[in-house]
Protein backbone atom coordinates (compact mmCIF):
# COMPACT_ATOMS: atom_id res chain seq x y z
CA UNK A 1 0.00 0.00 0.00
CA UNK A 2 1.29 3.46 -0.85
CA UNK A 3 2.14 5.69 2.14
CA UNK A 4 1.68 9.45 2.34
CA UNK A 5 4.72 11.63 2.91
CA UNK A 6 4.20 15.34 3.55
CA UNK A 7 0.56 15.01 2.44
CA UNK A 8 1.45 13.58 -1.00
CA UNK A 9 0.81 9.94 -1.82
CA UNK A 10 3.76 8.09 -3.33
CA UNK A 11 3.03 6.34 -6.61
CA UNK A 12 4.44 2.85 -6.90
CA UNK A 13 5.61 1.79 -10.40
CA UNK A 14 3.35 -0.41 -12.47
CA UNK A 15 4.84 -3.89 -12.65
CA UNK A 16 3.99 -6.34 -15.42
CA UNK A 17 4.22 -10.07 -14.69
CA UNK A 18 6.65 -12.08 -16.83
CA UNK A 19 3.98 -14.16 -18.64
CA UNK A 20 2.15 -10.96 -19.66
CA UNK A 21 5.43 -9.31 -20.74
CA UNK A 22 6.37 -12.44 -22.70
CA UNK A 23 3.02 -12.51 -24.50
CA UNK A 24 3.26 -8.78 -25.21
CA UNK A 25 6.71 -9.27 -26.77
CA UNK A 26 5.56 -12.27 -28.82
CA UNK A 27 2.25 -10.83 -30.06
CA UNK A 28 3.69 -7.36 -30.78
CA UNK A 29 6.50 -8.92 -32.82
CA UNK A 30 4.19 -11.26 -34.73
CA UNK A 31 1.62 -8.60 -35.62
CA UNK A 32 4.18 -5.91 -36.43
CA UNK A 33 6.06 -8.05 -38.93
CA UNK A 34 3.03 -9.85 -40.41
CA UNK A 35 1.31 -6.56 -41.24
CA UNK A 36 4.52 -4.78 -42.31
CA UNK A 37 5.27 -7.63 -44.74
CA UNK A 38 2.05 -7.20 -46.73
CA UNK A 39 3.05 -5.82 -50.12
CA UNK A 40 6.75 -6.04 -49.24
CA UNK A 41 9.31 -7.09 -51.84
CA UNK A 42 9.77 -10.44 -50.07
CA UNK A 43 6.21 -11.40 -51.03
CA UNK A 44 7.04 -10.70 -54.67
CA UNK A 45 10.19 -12.76 -54.18
CA UNK A 46 8.16 -15.64 -52.73
CA UNK A 47 5.84 -15.47 -55.75
CA UNK A 48 8.82 -15.52 -58.13
CA UNK A 49 10.39 -18.53 -56.39
CA UNK A 50 7.25 -20.65 -56.36
CA UNK A 51 6.61 -19.78 -60.02
CA UNK A 52 10.16 -20.81 -60.91
CA UNK A 53 10.54 -23.95 -58.81
CA UNK A 54 6.97 -25.03 -58.00
CA UNK A 55 8.03 -26.53 -54.63
CA UNK A 56 6.00 -24.61 -52.00
CA UNK A 57 7.04 -26.72 -48.98
CA UNK A 58 10.75 -26.44 -49.78
CA UNK A 59 10.44 -22.70 -50.41
CA UNK A 60 8.54 -22.24 -47.12
CA UNK A 61 11.37 -24.07 -45.33
CA UNK A 62 13.89 -21.76 -46.97
CA UNK A 63 11.91 -18.70 -45.81
CA UNK A 64 11.90 -20.09 -42.27
CA UNK A 65 15.67 -20.78 -42.20
CA UNK A 66 16.62 -17.41 -43.73
CA UNK A 67 14.29 -15.50 -41.41
CA UNK A 68 15.48 -17.23 -38.23
CA UNK A 69 19.12 -16.47 -39.05
CA UNK A 70 18.53 -12.89 -40.17
CA UNK A 71 16.19 -11.95 -37.32
CA UNK A 72 18.33 -13.67 -34.67
CA UNK A 73 21.29 -11.55 -35.75
CA UNK A 74 19.09 -8.44 -35.81
CA UNK A 75 17.72 -9.17 -32.33
CA UNK A 76 21.22 -9.73 -30.95
CA UNK A 77 22.28 -6.36 -32.38
CA UNK A 78 19.20 -4.73 -30.86
CA UNK A 79 19.98 -6.11 -27.41
CA UNK A 80 23.63 -5.06 -27.72
CA UNK A 81 22.67 -1.53 -28.72
CA UNK A 82 20.22 -1.41 -25.82
CA UNK A 83 23.01 -2.33 -23.41
CA UNK A 84 25.23 0.48 -24.72
CA UNK A 85 22.67 3.28 -24.36
CA UNK A 86 21.75 4.83 -20.98
CA UNK A 87 18.58 3.16 -19.68
CA UNK A 88 16.69 6.46 -19.34
CA UNK A 89 17.15 7.18 -23.08
CA UNK A 90 16.13 3.75 -24.40
CA UNK A 91 12.28 4.05 -24.28
CA UNK A 92 12.31 7.42 -26.03
CA UNK A 93 14.76 6.31 -28.72
CA UNK A 94 12.73 3.15 -29.29
CA UNK A 95 9.50 5.19 -29.53
CA UNK A 96 11.07 7.51 -32.11
CA UNK A 97 12.35 4.46 -34.01
CA UNK A 98 8.85 2.93 -34.07
CA UNK A 99 7.48 6.20 -35.48
CA UNK A 100 10.26 6.33 -38.10
CA UNK A 101 9.44 2.75 -39.21
CA UNK A 102 5.72 3.65 -39.26
CA UNK A 103 6.42 6.48 -41.72
CA UNK A 104 8.75 4.22 -43.75
CA UNK A 105 5.97 1.63 -44.06
CA UNK A 106 3.83 4.11 -46.01
CA UNK A 107 6.42 4.09 -48.83
CA UNK A 108 5.97 1.18 -51.31
CA UNK A 109 8.99 -1.07 -51.90
CA UNK A 110 10.93 -1.16 -55.14
CA UNK A 111 11.67 -4.49 -56.79
CA UNK A 112 15.28 -5.66 -56.86
CA UNK A 113 16.91 -7.88 -59.45
CA UNK A 114 18.86 -10.47 -57.47
CA UNK A 115 16.59 -13.33 -58.58
CA UNK A 116 18.48 -14.01 -61.80
CA UNK A 117 21.84 -14.09 -60.05
CA UNK A 118 20.89 -16.78 -57.53
CA UNK A 119 18.05 -18.50 -59.39
CA UNK A 120 20.49 -21.08 -60.80
CA UNK A 121 20.69 -22.80 -57.41
CA UNK A 122 18.17 -25.33 -56.09
CA UNK A 123 14.88 -24.21 -54.52
CA UNK A 124 16.08 -24.39 -50.90
CA UNK A 125 19.47 -22.72 -51.45
CA UNK A 126 18.03 -19.99 -53.68
CA UNK A 127 15.26 -19.23 -51.20
CA UNK A 128 17.63 -19.08 -48.21
CA UNK A 129 20.10 -16.80 -50.01
CA UNK A 130 17.53 -14.50 -51.62
CA UNK A 131 15.37 -14.08 -48.53
CA UNK A 132 18.37 -13.44 -46.29
CA UNK A 133 19.66 -10.77 -48.70
CA UNK A 134 16.19 -9.26 -49.17
CA UNK A 135 15.83 -8.82 -45.41
CA UNK A 136 19.13 -6.93 -45.00
CA UNK A 137 18.19 -3.32 -44.30
CA UNK A 138 14.50 -4.10 -44.84
CA UNK A 139 11.71 -2.64 -42.70
CA UNK A 140 11.08 -5.94 -40.94
CA UNK A 141 14.76 -6.37 -40.05
CA UNK A 142 14.84 -2.86 -38.57
CA UNK A 143 11.57 -3.59 -36.75
CA UNK A 144 13.09 -6.77 -35.28
CA UNK A 145 16.11 -4.82 -34.05
CA UNK A 146 13.88 -2.21 -32.40
CA UNK A 147 11.56 -4.81 -30.85
CA UNK A 148 14.55 -6.70 -29.41
CA UNK A 149 15.83 -3.47 -27.86
CA UNK A 150 12.33 -2.85 -26.47
CA UNK A 151 11.90 -6.36 -25.03
CA UNK A 152 15.47 -7.20 -24.07
CA UNK A 153 14.45 -9.80 -21.48
CA UNK A 154 12.42 -11.73 -24.08
CA UNK A 155 14.70 -11.71 -27.14
CA UNK A 156 13.89 -15.33 -27.99
CA UNK A 157 10.16 -14.57 -28.15
CA UNK A 158 10.80 -11.51 -30.29
CA UNK A 159 12.63 -13.70 -32.82
CA UNK A 160 9.92 -16.38 -32.64
CA UNK A 161 7.25 -13.70 -33.13
CA UNK A 162 8.94 -11.92 -36.05
CA UNK A 163 9.67 -15.27 -37.73
CA UNK A 164 6.05 -16.33 -37.33
CA UNK A 165 4.99 -12.97 -38.74
CA UNK A 166 7.17 -13.53 -41.82
CA UNK A 167 5.66 -16.98 -42.34
CA UNK A 168 2.09 -15.70 -41.90
CA UNK A 169 2.72 -13.07 -44.57
CA UNK A 170 4.69 -15.15 -47.08
CA UNK A 171 3.48 -18.76 -46.86
CA UNK A 172 -0.05 -17.92 -48.14
CA UNK A 173 1.58 -16.16 -51.11
CA UNK A 174 3.73 -19.25 -51.76
CA UNK A 175 0.65 -21.48 -51.86
CA UNK A 176 -2.02 -19.10 -53.24
CA UNK A 177 0.22 -17.19 -55.65
CA UNK A 178 -0.90 -14.40 -57.93
CA UNK A 179 -4.56 -14.49 -56.90
CA UNK A 180 -3.69 -13.55 -53.31
CA UNK A 181 -1.25 -10.81 -54.33
CA UNK A 182 -3.87 -9.24 -56.59
CA UNK A 183 -6.61 -9.50 -53.94
CA UNK A 184 -4.68 -7.92 -51.04
CA UNK A 185 -5.49 -4.24 -50.33
CA UNK A 186 -1.85 -3.12 -50.17
CA UNK A 187 -2.52 0.56 -49.44
CA UNK A 188 -4.85 -0.36 -46.57
CA UNK A 189 -2.29 -2.84 -45.22
CA UNK A 190 0.44 -0.18 -45.24
CA UNK A 191 -1.84 2.19 -43.33
CA UNK A 192 -2.67 -0.55 -40.84
CA UNK A 193 1.02 -1.24 -40.27
CA UNK A 194 1.60 2.51 -39.81
CA UNK A 195 -1.08 2.65 -37.09
CA UNK A 196 0.30 -0.45 -35.36
CA UNK A 197 3.83 0.97 -35.11
CA UNK A 198 2.53 4.32 -33.85
CA UNK A 199 0.57 2.43 -31.16
CA UNK A 200 3.74 0.54 -30.20
CA UNK A 201 5.57 3.87 -29.89
CA UNK A 202 2.83 5.27 -27.63
CA UNK A 203 2.75 2.13 -25.46
CA UNK A 204 6.54 2.26 -25.07
CA UNK A 205 6.39 5.91 -23.91
CA UNK A 206 3.51 5.19 -21.50
CA UNK A 207 5.34 2.20 -20.05
CA UNK A 208 8.47 4.33 -19.51
CA UNK A 209 6.41 7.14 -17.92
CA UNK A 210 4.65 4.88 -15.42
CA UNK A 211 7.80 2.98 -14.50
Amino acid sequence: MATATGGTAAMSPVKISRPVYLMEAFLSSTLAVAIAEIGDKTQLLALFLVTRYGRPYIISLGVLLATVLNHALSAWLGVWLGSQIPASYIPWLISLSFIAVAIWLLIPDKEEDDEGRYGQYGALAATCILFFLAEIGDKTQVATLILAARYQAETLWVVVGTTLGMLLANVPVIFAGKWLMQSMPLALARKGAFVLFVVLAILTMLHAYYQ
